[in-house]
Formats: structure tokens, C-alpha cells, sequence
């Protein structure tokens, strides 16, 4: 691991103008490219503390080995520079969009003598126009089909058009009227590129002029009595109109635009662009990407334009693209695409209307992208026997953590404490053994003393439970680990009766499940320390435990005074953060299922003249009915729409139900509480 003061520029040396920098390693490989306004400014950040650094930026410190920087003019040829060093460098550290399928497009062959209409995959080629991208190729062939009815362009091989030119005669299509064989000499080389270019001005979007064309020609050889040529005439008309039909309009006013989507978390993004060509979808793709570098979504956004339309002119870089966050040089870049276009190109955030409405529907589809991928990427076994040893490795454990359990703590402003608990099994969820917890010998913000509180509660359970059957002595050490089997459905759970114990069907009491081999809660170094010391305190020092930090994915190990980073990469690190976002979203439904359940049923209902919409103002201004019935009249008084008269009712109405005191066990002088409560 390098140290980056060893390449540290002198101070002074770097100039202040607009560039672009490359880090390279001590192979001399470039690792990362960037560019800055200021390059002074920009490349001075990378050299801080690295302690201060994003855990992915560290990483990228260390490794190179040394850094460069080429000065240019303006911000919009240090952008052009950025991309086409990217492209020819392929740094590791940078963010690179992967296509989440292989779209095929339809392409126009202008570059040939006779152009040709085809399905086509992969990397664009130069002189040739492209439409697209579709979703399936059959839909492009449907449209093609419909259109070789008004523009009889060539759609065969090269080995088939020499074949026909050698023996005089033509495909099957040239015998049904879809096209012109060019092949046999029917049309010269000038008539048929004139069909190509219409062909490729009506899949642009201009539309309105063909079919106008076909009408007028229809009604005059009408009136000339010439029906056969006015039915042929009709058809085509059709025949494009059912083409258009298969894009429905979404925008008005024949908008050329494309929108951009981001759906992101802390290691991956998936965006999704929605092509919108005379006010019509024509085209839809979606890429995801790893972050390999500290980037936000207006990152994102930037790389995306650059890899969306760095290798695009003309047309093909429409006249308004609609993102979700601007770049940080959003003129730069706005520039930047006005060039490749040759005229202006509006870059900017929808607001209203129907482009807020349908970036909505692209941003659902960003969003199910990212949920699929993460999907496929958890069904794979290799994938979560890779996650499960390096989770192994890199926490020191004997054995694979085949059962890991995740705790997180959920409230708002001390109220409604609550936590969760959350199993995977082979690094698949295994919701039937889930659990929630109620907080209620205390009040406030201490996520510590809950954590220390429910870890112990669940394993002073697990120990009854042993105590009380005594099959975790009888059963084989490899059994105990692999946890119950799991043939067939997962059962429905019981209800949790009256004292919040749950109970299987026969109404006996349901076993707290299996001890696990990992224990994670969401935290930091103070929750581990808790958890740690929950176990301790019962005796258990079979279970390992570990923290993961959101902030910045660390792992923390107790009595570890620094983290464990994983790879960015990491398949482990991944399962991690499934787990820990999984037992969050657990907490946080409980919690405000509960939340929702207490304003429902709050001392504020009874009030005359005290509507929804007030009570919640008041809620939310006191955080909670509690420090509302702390408050006095005058205080009352500052909230939003609260008069004199109003606070003395709201003050009467607290003051005439006031909490009971709690109920107190007489043989043990504890106060008596909800314990956990059902699975989901």
C-alpha cells in the first residue's frame, strides 16, 4: 500500500486553471481519471488525512502511485478530455455503466451503396443510423414489416443480395412488393437511398408529412378513378399508422427528449432511459453500475450523459434531456451536449406536469432494475457460499456464519422504541423466524441501552428454552449449526397471545428458534460493545458479534479500536448490508405501525373543536403526546393554528388523562412489560 504523500505534488505546482488528472499505479497504469474547474483545488482534496477520506477514495490513494494533470481552455474540453481518457484507459476506479441486457436496435446501413435494414447488437458502428433502443427484436421486426409497405428498402444480406444480383432474380420480397431488389437493377442506387432516408425521417419522429403525402395521393387517384392504386394507397396509410400506434404518445407537442433515472444505495446504481422521439417512447434501456468511487447522483448523472452521448452527433442527442440532479457543472455540460448536437440542448429537472409524471414512471423502472439485479444477484449459491466465507474470513470465524441474525432500534425522538430482529439462513431471509420487540422500561434516544436490552432479552429466551428441553445437548453439533430443516412451505405464524409470547397452531409456546453463529446490529462501535456485553453478562461466548456502520460500511469487531473494510466488490460485504437493511425496514414498519396505532387512539380525539389536521400540527411540534402534556397553555399557544381557547381545552383534556402508573410485580418488585411480539 502506498503512502500518498511519497507522490504528493509541491505545493504551488498544481496550476488553478480547468483539466483533467490521472492517477496511475506503480505499474504506470492509469486507475482513475478526473477532471476539476481548479485543479489545485480538486487534486489537493486527495491528499488529506486519510482518515477523512470516503473508504473508496482511500482505497484509490493508496494504490496509485503517482498523479499527472493536463491543463486545458474551458470546462467543456476538460469534460470531452475526461471522457475520451476514460475510454482509452478503462480505469478500475472509475464508475463504468454495464448494459443490464444486450438491447438490439434498428439500424439503417447509410454507408453502404444500397442501405440496408437490419436488427442489430452491441457497439455502434460509424455511418450507420440507429433507432432504438427496443425491448425485443421481434417488436422491431413487427415495425419493420409494417413499414417495408411504404418504404420497400433492402433488409437482406450481403450473401443473399450477391447471390441475386449473380442469377437475376429476386428474394421472395422482391416478388411481393417489400422491396425494390435493387439487387435485379428495378431501382438505381440514388431512388433506393432516397427510400432509405425516408425511411429513417420516419422512425426520427417526422411522421405528420408522410402520412399527409399518402392522403392527398390517395383522394386525387380516387377522383382520377384509378382504385387500385388508391387501395394500395389506403393500405400503406394504415400500414404506418398501425407503426405509430405502437408507441403511444406521452408527451405532447411532438417533444424530442430522453429521461434519466437514478435508483441507488451505498454500492450500486441502476438508471434507466426512457427515449421519447415526437412525443412518443421509441426507446428504453437500463444500466447498472458499481460505485467504484465516492459519487452522488449527480455523479451519476454526469457519467451517464457521457457514456449515453459521447459517440453520438447530430439527431441523436435530443433537444431536452430531463435528469434527476443536475451535474456539478451542469453549463459545462449543457454546453458540451449543444456542440455534439449543433444547436441548443436544455438540461434540466422536470417539475411539473406530464415530463414530472412520466420521469415518475422511469424512476419506478430504475428502481425495479436495481431490486432484479440485487435479486438475481442473491439466488446465485455460488454467490452466497462466496458471501458466507468471506464474511468467515475476513471476521475470523471457525465455520461459515450458516444463521446470521441482525438487530436494529427504531423511534422517533425517544418515542415509540422498538427494535427488530431479522434471520438469514444460507444468505437467504428466513422471515418465519423474525422478531419485534417493544421498549417500554424507558424513554429516549439511547439506541445503546435498547441494543444491550433486546440482544439480552432474546438470549435469556434462548437459554430458558435450552434449560427447558435440553435437545440442544442431545442434538450433533453440525445439526445445531444447519439450524431446522426447511422442507416444504414455511408455516404461517401464530398469533401472539395475550402475553405476547407466540404460540404455535396447537396453542403451545413457540421455541425462540436457533442460536446463531452471527449476531450483526446496525451500529457502530457503542451498539457492538452493548451487544458484546448483553452476551457476557448470560454466559454465551459462542456467538460472534459485529457492527455495520451505514455511513460508511465498516464492520466493527468488540474490542477493536478500528473497522474492518471489505472490498467494495465484496460479495460478503453485499449480504451485510441485505441484512442490516433488511432488519431496518423491519424496525422502522413496526415502529410506525405503532406510531400510527398511538395517534389514532390519542387523549387528543376528545377535544371539541380540535380537527386532524391541528392535532397533527401539534404532534408534530412537540414530537410526541408526552412532551405535549409537559407543555404549558402559553406553550401550547406557538404551535401552527393554535389559539388561547384551543390550548386550555387541549391542557384540560391531557391533564384529565394522565398515564396510569405502571403495573408492578408484587413477588419481584419489577414492572411488568410486553415482551417480544410475532414474526411478520
Amino acid at each position: 500500500m502506498a503512502d500518498p504523500s511519497s507522490y504528493r505534488p509541491k505545493p504551488g505546482q498544481i496550476p488553478d486553471s480547468p483539466g483533467v488528472y490521472k492517477f496511475r499505479d506503480e505499474h504506470r497504469r492509469v486507475i482513475y481519471v478526473g477532471k476539476a474547474k481548479n485543479l489545485r483545488q480538486r487534486v489537493a482534496n486527495y491528499f488529506q488525512d486519510l482518515a477523512g477520506l470516503h473508504p473508496r477514495t482511500r482505497t484509490m490513494v493508496t494504490t496509485a502511485a503517482s498523479v499527472e494533470w493536463t491543463v486545458v481552455s474551458t470546462e467543456v474540453e476538460a469534460l470531452q478530455l475526461e471522457y475520451s481518457w476514460i475510454k482509452e484507459y478503462d480505469p478500475r476506479f472509475n464508475v463504468k455503466y454495464r448494459d443490464d441486457k444486450s438491447y438490439p436496435y434498428l439500424a439503417v446501413t447509410l454507408d453502404e451503396d444500397f442501405p440496408r435494414v437490419q436488427v442489430m447488437r452491441g457497439a455502434k458502428k460509424k455511418g450507420v443510423r440507429y433507432f432504438g433502443p427496443y425491448g425485443h427484436a421481434w417488436a422491431i421486426r413487427e415495425t419493420v414489416d409494417l413499414m417495408l409497405r411504404v418504404f420497400p428498402v433492402r433488409t437482406c444480406s450481403a450473401g443473399v443480395f450477391k447471390n441475386a444480383a449473380r442469377t437475376g432474380r429476386p428474394c421472395l420480397l422482391g416478388y411481393i412488393g417489400k422491396c425494390t431488389a435493387p439487387c435485379v437493377g428495378r431501382v438505381t442506387p440514388e431512388e433506393h437511398r432516397e427510400l432509405a432516408e425516408g425511411f429513417c425521417d420516419f422512425m426520427a419522429g417526422r411522421t405528420g408529412t408522410y402520412i399527409r403525402r399518402l392522403e392527398k395521393d390517395m383522394m386525387q387517384a380516387a377522383e382520377e378513378m384509378e382504385y387500385e392504386r388508391a387501395a394500395r394507397l389506403r393500405d400503406d396509410t394504415e400500414a404506418l399508422k398501425r407503426a405509430m400506434e405502437k408507441s403511444a404518445v406521452v408527451l405532447a407537442d411532438a417533444t424530442d427528449a430522453d429521461l434519466i433515472a437514478v435508483a441507488e444505495d451505498e454500492l450500486e446504481a441502476a438508471l434507466q432511459i426512457f427515449h421519447v422521439r415526437g412525443g412518443r417512447v421509441r426507446g428504453q434501456r437500463g444500466w447498472v453500475t458499481d460505485k467504484v468511487e465516492a459519487v452522488d447522483t449527480s455523479g451519476l448523472v454526469e457519467h451517464a450523459l457521457q457514456q449515453l452521448y459521447g459517440e453520438e452527433r447530430g439527431d441523436a442527442v435530443p433537444k431536452e434531456v430531463l435528469v434527476p440532479a443536475l451535474p456539478e457543472d451542469a453549463e459545462a455540460v449543457s454546453q458540451w451536449l449543444a456542440e455534439r448536437r449543433g444547436s441548443q440542448v436544455s438540461l434540466r429537472i422536470p417539475q411539473r406536469g406530464d415530463k414530472k409524471d412520466l420521469m415518475a414512471t422511469v424512476q419506478r423502472n430504475a428502481q425495479q432494475a436495481l431490486g432484479l439485479h440485487k435479486t438475481k444477484r442473491a439466488s446465485d449459491l455460488t454467490t452466497r457460499s462466496r458471501a458466507l466465507e468471506e464474511i468467515a474470513e475476513a471476521l475470523g470465524l471457525d465455520t461459515a456464519p450458516l444463521r446470521i441474525e441482525c438487530y436494529d432500534v427504531s423511534h422517533l425522538q425517544g418515542d415509540d422504541v422498538v427494535a427488530s430482529m431479522v434471520v438469514f439462513e444460507d444468505g437467504l431471509a428466513r422471515k418465519s423466524e423474525y422478531r419485534r420487540f417493544q421498549i417500554k422500561g424507558f424513554e429516549g434516544q439511547d439506541d445503546v441501552r435498547s441494543m444491550h436490552e433486546v440482544i439480552g432479552r432474546r438470549f435469556k429466551r434462548y437459554l430458558q428454552d435450552k434449560e427447558r428441553t435440553g435437545e440442544w445437548e442431545e442434538q450433533p453439533a453440525a445439526a445445531r449449526a444447519a439450524g431446522p430443516a426447511t422442507t416444504g412451505p414455511v408455516p404461517a405464524v401464530a398469533p401472539a397471545a395475550e402475553d405476547g409470547e407466540p404460540r404455535e397452531d396447537d396453542g403451545r409456546r413457540k421455541r425462540f428458534a436457533y442460536p446463531p453463529q452471527l449476531v450483526v446490529v446496525d451500529g457502530g462501535q457503542p451498539q457492538v460493545a452493548a451487544a458484546k456485553r448483553a452476551l457476557d453478562e448470560l454466559g454465551i461466548d459462542d456467538i460472534a458479534v459485529c457492527g455495520l456502520a451505514k455511513r460508511l460500511e465498516e464492520i466493527w469487531l468488540p474490542d477493536d479500536d478500528d473497522p474492518v473494510v471489505l472490498p467494495r466488490s465484496s460479495e460478503g460485504l453485499y449480504l451485510l448490508q441485505r441484512v442490516r437493511d433488511e432488519a431496518h425496514r423491519f424496525a422502522i414498519t413496526y415502529q410506525r405501525a405503532k406510531r400510527a396505532k398511538r395517534i389514532r387512539s390519542s387523549p387528543l380525539d376528545d377535544v371539541a373543536g380540535l380537527g386532524e389536521t391541528r392535532k397533527q400540527a401539534l404532534i408534530k411540534h412537540f414530537g410526541s403526546v408526552k412532551k405535549l402534556r409537559q407543555a404549558t397553555i402559553d406553550e401550547i399557544c406557538e404551535a401552527p393554528g393554535i389559539g388561547r381557547r384551543t390550548a386550555e381545552s387541549v391542557a384540560a383534556a391531557l391533564a384529565s388523562t394522565a398515564p396510569a402508573a405502571p403495573a408492578v410485580n408484587t413477588a419481584t418488585g419489577e414492572i411488568m412489560e410486553e415482551d417480544d411480539g410475532g414474526s411478520s
